[in-house]
Formats: structure tokens, C-alpha cells, sequence
């Protein structure tokens, strides 16, 4: 039962990763194509924490009690990976910052153009470069 819950949780995260990637290539709104980015970053991030996650029972968070042998073999046994949650903080802050930058980046776009579609700004930025406005 288990490894079916966690088959349907991972073929969940792969189907959310495809439908983003699908967003932010095929959508041409660049506001769409931000949430879609915004939505991939997360989907990956939950996908490194569960490669961490171990499926023994009972299962401690990566916090050692004491400095003893007996809970240090404990600790080895039933600790989840931290390397995999420091990672994912890392890149929770990381993708929060660009995020940041291209919606400000895409604010600019909107005020300097009057749209945040592709096909038009394409069409402006030719006409710009031509010498016609």
C-alpha cells in the first residue's frame, strides 16, 4: 500500500513537472509563463525533499539528542537526510529572488510596451528596430 501511495505521489510531481514545463514554453503570456516557472521551481524542490525521505518506521528528524554511541547508531538508523532539506531551502530562496526579478522585469516590459504577450512584443520590438513607432 505504501509504495502505491508514494507511485502515485511521484507520478503526480512528474505530471505537475510536465504540465509547468508545457506553461512555460508554449504559453504566451509572460505572466503565465512566470506562475508556470514559479510552479516548476516548487515541484522540484518537493521533489528533493521526498528523495530524502526515508520509508522505515519510525522515522526522526535529522536532529541529534545526545553524543553517545547508542543514540548516534539511533540517529543513523531513523534520521531522515538533511542534506536534501538544506538544498531545498537554499533553492526555495534562491528561486524567490528570481521570481522577483522577472516580475519586475515583466512590470517594465508592460510599461514600456503596453502588453505582456510574446506574439505582440515580438511585433513592437521589429517595428522599434525597423524605425517605425
Amino acid at each position: 500500500m505504501i509504495a502505491f501511495i508514494w507511485s502515485v505521489i511521484i507520478l503526480t510531481l512528474i505530471a505537475t513537472i510536465m504540465i509547468s514545463l508545457y506553461g512555460i514554453s508554449r504559453r504566451p503570456n509572460l505572466v503565465k509563463k512566470l506562475i508556470a516557472l514559479t510552479i516548476f521551481g516548487d515541484t522540484a524542490n518537493l521533489l528533493v525533499v521526498l528523495l530524502g525521505y526515508r520509508l522505515i518506521y519510525p522515522v526522526a528528524p535529522p536532529i541529534l539528542p545526545s553524543l553517545s554511541k547508542e543514540a548516534l547508531q539511533t540517529f543513523v538508523k531513523t534520521a531522515v537526510d538533511p542534506l536534501p532539506q538544506a538544498l531545498v531551502i537554499t533553492a526555495v530562496v534562491i528561486g524567490m529572488a528570481v521570481n522577483v526579478l522577472i516580475a519586475f522585469a515583466i512590470v517594465q516590459i508592460h510599461r514600456l510596451y503596453g502588453t505582456v504577450d510574446t506574439r505582440e512584443l515580438s511585433k513592437k520590438l521589429i517595428q522599434v528596430e525597423g524605425g517605425e513607432q
